[in-house]
C-alpha cells in the first residue's frame, strides 16, 4: 500500500514538472521595460550588439575605444532626458566604466533573457530572466550610484540591451567627480592612449611621481618636527607631544599628500585606484588615531611622570586612586578609537571586496582568524584594565616583585613599569600582577614594620641589648608608634642566635634609610659591649667559631 501511494506521489509530481515545464515554454513574452520609442533596432545594421548584456558591453567598449561615439550612443537609453548630446554622454560613461569599473564578465550573460546558468539551482535567482544588470557602484555625495544596463522593448520593437536612463541621467554627476582633471586633459593625445592594464601612459609615468612627492613630504614633515623637537625644553609638555606625535604625523603627511596630489591633479583609473583608494584611506584613518592617541599618551605621561615622587607619600592615597582610574580611562578611550577606526575602515574602504577577500569574510573566517591572533592581547588589555579599577596595583603604589622593591610608574595595555629603589626599570607582564600573587606595601597604610636580624653568640645578653635599642628609638625621628617596637630572639643554633628589632617606618622609602641606620647602630653596640666583655666565659656578642679539642688521655 505504501509503495502504490509513494508511486502516484511520484507521477504526481512529475507531472506537476511537466505542466510547469509547458507553461514556461508557452510564456513567450519577453521580460523587459516597457518605453515609447528607441532611435536603434537590433539587426545587422544596428551600430552595437544589443541583443545580450555581453554583447552590449562588448561593442560599446570597443566604440568607445575606437572614438566611434556616434555608435557607442546607440547603447544609451535618452528617453526623457532631454538636454545632453548623446554623443558626449557616451564618451563620459566609456571614461567611467573603463577608468573606474572593473566590469565582471562572468556576471555577463551572453543570452537574451540575461537568466544566470552559472548559479546553484538552490539560488533563488536560478533560471529567472533578469531585465536589469548592475554592472558596478561608484559613490556620490554619500549615496552609492549603480550603473546599470536595463532591457528595454518599445511598441512593435525588439527587447534590447541599453544603459538604464538612470544611469544616463547620473553620468555628468559621476563624470565631474570621476573623470579627468584638467591637467590631464592638457596632456598630449599619446600619452592618454592605453599602455597596460587599464593605465594609461600618463598613469604609468604619474605613479612613482605621485608616491615621490609623498615621500618628500614626509622628510621635510619629519625633519621639521625634529628640528623643532630639539629647541624645545625636554621637560615642558610641549616637548612630550610634538615627540609623541613624530611619526604619526610624518604617515599623515605622506598620505595626505598623495591623496590630494590624486584628487587634484592625477585620478587614476580602475584596479589601480582600487588598490590605492584602501591603503591610503588605511594610512590616513591610521595617522590621525596615532596621533589622537599619542597626545592623550604624552599629556597623561607628563602628569604622572612629573607627580611620581609626590604620588608616593604616604598621604597622597587619594591622588594613586585618581591616576589610576584615569589611565584605565585612557585605556578604555583608547581601545574604543581603535575599535572605531578599525569599524570605520571595514565600512569605508570596502576592503572585505576591494581587496580580495570577499570569501574570507563572508563565511567569518577572518575575524576568527583576527580574534585568534589578539587573544593574548586582548587578555593582556583586560588585566590591565582589571588591575586599575581593583586597584591591586596602583600608580605610585609601592610595591615587592620578583625580590625587588619598586614603584608603580605606569600601567600599559600589556605591561607594567616599575622603578626599582636604585632607579632600575623592571618591565612586567600585566598578567603576572593578576595571576601571580605580589606584596602591595602601601595599599591600606604606606607604614610598614622594619626588622634587622643579627647573628649574635649564644651567650649574648638580650636584655642588655634592649638598652641601645631603645635609644635609636627614641632618638631617631623617622621611628614612628615606639609601642611597636621590638626586640626578640628568633631563632638559635650550635653557632649563634638570631635576634630580631623590629621599628615601624612611615612609608618604604624612609623605612628602608632608618633599617640601614638601625643595623649600623646595633652592629656598633654588640660590637662595643663585645669587647667589653673582656676574658671568656662572660657574656660575649660577636659570634665565635668553637672547635672541639680531645687530649691524648680523653
Amino acid at each position: 500500500m505504501i509503495l502504490i501511494l509513494m508511486l502516484a506521489a511520484i507521477g504526481l509530481s512529475a507531472g506537476s514538472v511537466r505542466a510547469q515545464g509547458i507553461a514556461v515554454a508557452e510564456d513567450s513574452e519577453p521580460y523587459v521595460y516597457e518605453v515609447e520609442q528607441l532611435e536603434f533596432e537590433a539587426g545587422p545594421t544596428a551600430p552595437l550588439d544589443l541583443d545580450t548584456p555581453m554583447g552590449l558591453m562588448e561593442s560599446f567598449l570597443a566604440a568607445g575605444e575606437a572614438g566611434d561615439w556616434e555608435s557607442a550612443a546607440a547603447g544609451l537609453d535618452m528617453a526623457n532626458i532631454a538636454d545632453g548630446d548623446p554623443q558626449d554622454l557616451a564618451a563620459k560613461l566609456y571614461d567611467l566604466v573603463h577608468r573606474s569599473i572593473p566590469v565582471d564578465w562572468t556576471a555577463l550573460p551572453d543570452r537574451p533573457d540575461a537568466v544566470d546558468t552559472s548559479t546553484s539551482s538552490e539560488d533563488p535567482m536560478a533560471g529567472v530572466p533578469r531585465r536589469s544588470i548592475t554592472i558596478g557602484r561608484l559613490a556620490l555625495d554619500n549615496r552609492s550610484v549603480p550603473i546599470r544596463i536595463a532591457r528595454v522593448q518599445a511598441p512593435d520593437g525588439e527587447p534590447l540591451w541599453v544603459f538604464s536612463r538612470q544611469t544616463i541621467d547620473n553620468v555628468p554627476a559621476l563624470y565631474e567627480v570621476y573623470g579627468p582633471t584638467a591637467f590631464e586633459e592638457m596632456l598630449p593625445a599619446p600619452m592618454r592612449k592605453q599602455a597596460f592594464w587599464t593605465l594609461a601612459w600618463w598613469e604609468v609615468i604619474a605613479l612613482p611621481i605621485i608616491l615621490l612627492v609623498g615621500a618628500l613630504a614626509a622628510a621635510l614633515t619629519y625633519f621639521a618636527l625634529n628640528r623643532w623637537r630639539k629647541r624645545l625644553d625636554e621637560e615642558t609638555k610641549r616637548h612630550g607631544v610634538v615627540s609623541a606625535v613624530h611619526l604619526p604625523a610624518t604617515l599623515l603627511a605622506f598620505a595626505g599628500t598623495i591623496a590630494l596630489v590624486r584628487e587634484t591633479f592625477f585620478r587614476l583609473s580602475g584596479p589601480v585606484r582600487d588598490l590605492l583608494d584602501p591603503l591610503q584611506l588605511i594610512l590616513i584613518v591610521a595617522a590621525i588615531l596615532g596621533i589622537a592617541l599619542s597626545v592623550i599618551e604624552a599629556l597623561f605621561d607628563f602628569a604622572t611622570d612629573r607627580r611620581t615622587t609626590k604620588l608616593e607619600a604616604p598621604e597622597n592615597n587619594e591622588d594613586r586612586n585618581f591616576y589610576t582610574k584615569l589611565s584605565a580611562i585612557r585605556r578604555i578611550i583608547t581601545a574604543t578609537l581603535l575599535l572605531a577606526g578599525a569599524g570605520f575602515l571595514l565600512v569605508a574602504s570596502n576592503i572585505s571586496t576591494t581587496l580580495g577577500f570577499s570569501i574570507i569574510a563572508s563565511a567569518g573566517v577572518l575575524g576568527l582568524v583576527l580574534v585568534f591572533a589578539a587573544r593574548k592581547v586582548l587578555g593582556d588589555i583586560m588585566a590591565s584594565v582589571q588591575i586599575a579599577f581593583a586597584q591591586t596595583a596602583r600608580i605610585g603604589d609601592a610595591v615587592h616583585y620578583d625580590g625587588q622593591w619598586c614603584y608603580v610608574e605606569k600601567i600599559g595595555f600589556t605591561h607594567l613599569r616599575l622603578r626599582t629603589w636604585d632607579e632600575r626599570r623592571v618591565i612586567a607582564p600585566v598578567s603576572a600582577f593578576t595571576s601571580e600573587s605580589f606584596e602591595n606595601w602601601t595599599k591600606k597604610d604606606a607604614s610598614l614594620m622594619m626588622h634587622v636580624e643579627l647573628e649574635l653568640d649564644n651567650r649574648a645578653d638580650v636584655e642588655a641589648l634592649r638598652e641601645p635599642f631603645s635609644q635609636f628609638i627614641e632618638n631617631d625621628d623617622d621611628v614612628i608608634d615606639p609601642e611597636d617596637a621590638v626586640c626578640e630572639v628568633v631563632d638559635q643554633n650550635a653557632k649563634a642566635m638570631v635576634v630580631r628589632f623590629m621599628v615601624r617606618a612611615v612609608d618604604p622609602k624612609v623605612g628602608w634609610a632608618m633599617h640601614c641606620r638601625l643595623r649600623e647602630h646595633m652592629l656598633a653596640a654588640a660590637s662595643k659591649m663585645d669587647a667589653a666583655a673582656g676574658n671568656e666565659p662572660v657574656p660575649a656578642y660577636i659570634p665565635r667559631e668553637r672547635e672541639v679539642r680531645m687530649d691524648e688521655a680523653g
